[in-house]
């Protein structure tokens, strides 16, 4: 699990970036000082983008289980969970609808 990268993956941050920049989409930063560290932020849309990867978020189609430590993993990974559930209901807390 050492080679998973935390940030700067290739196949999703980069490639999310290059998409934005091709479409034409502009006004995003990445990895503004925001509760739970976006990927990209839309800071005047008050938009924050989280590019999470199977493994680490537990996605059901994709992630894989180690076999490894099951009991350490399983925890990890649903402590991982419930801070993005967190995270999410606390930046949602904080937009102003208008």
């Amino acid at each position: 699990m050492a080679r998973v990268r935390g940030r700067g993956n290739k196949s999703t941050e980069e490639n999310l970036a290059r998409l934005f920049r091709k479409a034409g989409i502009t006004g995003w930063r990445r990895h503004l000082c925001l509760l739970g560290t976006p990927d990209f932020a839309f800071p005047k849309l008050r938009l924050a983008v989280f590019v999470d990867g199977c493994f680490w978020h537990g996605c059901p189609k994709h992630a894989t289980k180690p076999k490894n430590n099951a009991d350490f993993w399983r925890k990890k990974l649903a402590a991982n969970k419930a801070r993005d559930r967190l995270v999410t209901r606390t930046l949602r807390s904080k937009v102003s609808v208008t």
